[in-house]
């Protein structure tokens, strides 16, 4: 393939904040309110799909089971169209997951038999699985450098819209003397398709990655899309664009062979691949297992009706998404080290008195919730640093399977391990059982905290291939 030099990552990282970077965020980051909404549907319908009239008639070991299975096949399908993200590129692969997601989430809703609801779940977590690869990585290639970190936690914070809407639309759909038993939790799914099918006419808008273009031998391609950009942003402000300094030489390449990924991972970036898996599993221990088994804490240890769940949810699902919104822009200002570590420990420290005071019995379903929002604050800033980290610190070609990668790794670890332990220990019917789990979630944070202090990568408002130049440019082949 041919040498080429191009300023085209130059050109986006100073472009002013136009309507066109609304259109990519409305387009490819709203993908999250989706996997809020799944999470938080399961969630609320665990107490009412373990009724024997709900004509699903779960046991709760078969609710974390399914949580399990959906997560299982998230890593999986992260995995799969990670890949197929970095070969193909990035807007072949965020439509067609989207359509993975779409058909297995309407499917699910037609489920009366425990084996068909939990591979229904297991292909609606492969297509949001493959969104978190495609989306991160064409997010962060198309956004301003100075803005990364704010944009980034934001939509990843979207996720709890997805959970506060699902909660709401789960109060009168979950109230037996509206909607039968059998039927309200199965309308809920079909919530998940209808937005997901506005996001895809969203979606069609978004074009592909420049970034990946030009490294892929379609330099010309990759022109027009940022010439196309730059026309418009002038058009809108009435004001000339700031000239673009920097450009960098790379080698044309068809693909990236999987061996490469693994040495850059490996032998080139062993710290940053340490971090990376740190903040993944600590994050996903965390929210899988508190997310989707809180239902079943409620009804179990507080008695609180099946029906009423959902309030509860919506108060955390606010901290939540508070949290990422109103720290974001310190993590562009005040720097990635400082505000990743501190949430990660902060909210390892809140979490472990959280688990003093369950385990005590001084808590009402009430005052459990309000510590949840303090802890999730900050955790949910942590976390959805998560994928800004694994995004900016690995290079271009690897960048969508290394999310992949860890995302299938670390919530491999905590994601599956998580429900499956909690909804054990939510069936022992004892406190102190419980409290283990999170001090066991506490120290995971706590400790992903500290390796990030450590070992981090400092990466606010620095050019993605300052971070990380990527493998087919002159300075990495010179390194």
């Amino acid at each position: 393939m041919a040498q080429i030099s191009t300023d085209i990552p130059a050109r986006l990282d100073r472009l002013p904040w136009a309507r066109w970077h609304w259109m990519v965020l409305i387009g490819l980051g709203t993908v999250w309110i989706l996997d809020g909404l799944e999470v938080t549907i399961v969630g609320v319908i665990g107490p009412r799909i373990t009724d024997p009239d709900s004509g699903l008639g779960l046991t709760d070991s078969q609710v974390g089971l399914a949580a399990g299975i959906y997560v299982a096949g998230a890593c999986l399908g992260a995995l799969l169209f990670g890949h197929l993200t970095d070969r193909f590129g990035r807007k072949k692969l965020f439509l067609v997951t989207l359509a993975v997601y779409l058909v297995a989430t309407v499917a699910t809703a037609f489920s009366h038999e425990a084996w068909y609801f939990f591979l229904c779940r297991f292909f609606t977590g492969a297509g949001v699985g493959g969104e978190y690869a495609a989306i991160n990585s064409a997010i962060d290639e198309l956004i301003p450098a100075r803005v990364r970190g704010t944009v980034d936690l934001v939509v990843n914070g979207s996720f709890w819209l997805g959970t506060a809407i699902g909660a709401l639309v789960a109060i009168p759909a979950l109230n037996g003397d509206l909607v039968s038993p059998d039927l309200g939790w199965r309308l809920l799914f079909g919530l998940g398709a209808i937005l997901g099918i506005g996001i895809l006419l969203v979606r069609r808008m978004v074009p592909e990655s420049p970034r990946w273009l030009f490294i892929h031998g379609r330099e010309r391609e990759a022109e027009e899309i940022v010439s196309g950009i730059e026309r418009e942003v002038r058009e809108e402000t009435g004001k000339d664009l700031e000239p673009a300094s920097g450009e960098i030489r790379i080698t044309q390449r068809d693909h990236t062979p999987l061996g490469e990924v693994a040495t850059t991972l490996l032998r080139r970036y062993p710290k940053r691949t340490v971090v990376g898996l740190a903040l993944f599993i600590g994050q996903a221990f965390l929210y899988n297992s508190i997310y989707f088994t809180y239902a079943l804490v409620l009804s179990t240890f507080f008695k609180v009706p099946d029906g009423t769940t959902p309030w509860y949810l919506i108060p955390i699902a606010i901290g939540n998404f508070l949290g990422p919104v109103l720290l974001g822009r310190f993590f562009d200002t005040i720097g990635r080290r400082v505000l990743i570590a501190g949430c990660y420990a902060l909210s390892g420290v809140l979490l472990l008195g959280t688990a003093a005071l369950f385990n005590a019995g001084v808590l009402s379903a009430g005052t459990l919730t309000a510590c949840w929002m303090v802890v999730f604050f900050f955790a949910s800033a942590g976390a959805s640093s998560a994928y800004l980290t694994v995004s900016e610190i690995f290079p271009m070609e690897t960048r969508a399977l290394a999310i992949a990668l860890f995302y299938a790794v670390g919530t491999g670890l905590g994601g599956i391990i998580g429900p499956v332990l909690f909804g054990r220990l939510v069936e022992s019917e004892t406190a102190s059982n419980v409290a283990i789990g999170y001090v066991i979630g506490a120290a995971l944070m706590i400790g992903a905290g500290a390796v990030q202090w450590f070992m981090g990568v400092e990466a606010a408002r620095r050019s993605l291939e300052d971070i990380a130049a990527p493998l087919s440019s002159q300075e990495h082949q010179l390194a």
